[in-house]
């Protein structure tokens, strides 16, 4: 009987003990940081209006990509639109509207809309974005307004000095 209990006894020190989590290597916690990769030069050329941008390294499947566009300059601070992103002729019918999907390797980018080669190359050419990406991890947090740049920066915590540039 001591016998059982004392295997009894084991089994249980064995099945109860804590687990113990290893963080990432070097310390530092690379599956809950906000990352933003930003894309200079970007050009949508005739052929089919789109645009791959490569990340520099993966990302995992459950986080989440905000793509946003360079749209101006407002008294001297950036404008940036998150896409989709939609332009209007007078008339109400669509003139070109930025879209994209992504992957864990890229986003794509691309131009949709009525008669391409005739839109103004200031909307096709030289065109700067930013992709943010956000962890799994961040989707209980408080909500953040995802339409404001400078809002989801400050929400998720980015140090904008740490933002990757990348030139295509």
């Amino acid at each position: 009987m001591k016998k059982i209990t004392l295997v009894l006894a084991f089994i249980g020190m064995i099945t109860l003990q804590s687990c113990t989590v290893n963080e990432d290597n070097n310390g530092i916690d690379n599956d809950t940081i906000s990352q933003v990769f930003e894309y200079s030069n970007v050009n949508f050329v005739p052929n089919n209006y789109s645009v791959v941008l490569t990340f520099p390294r993966p990302i995992f499947n459950s986080d989440m990509a905000l793509v946003y566009r360079l749209s101006g300059v407002f008294q001297g601070e950036d404008v940036w639109k998150l896409l989709p992103e939609t332009y209007f002729f007078p008339d109400g019918t669509l003139d070109l509207r930025y879209d994209f999907d992504f992957t864990r390797f890229d986003t794509q980018v691309f131009l949709e809309g009525f008669n391409l080669p005739s839109v103004n190359p200031n909307f096709r050419l030289n065109q700067v974005f930013r992709v943010v990406v956000i962890p799994v991890f961040f989707g209980n947090k408080k909500p953040i307004n995802h339409e404001d740049y400078n809002a989801v920066i400050e929400g998720y915590g980015i140090d904008e000095s740490k933002i990757v540039k990348m030139k295509l």
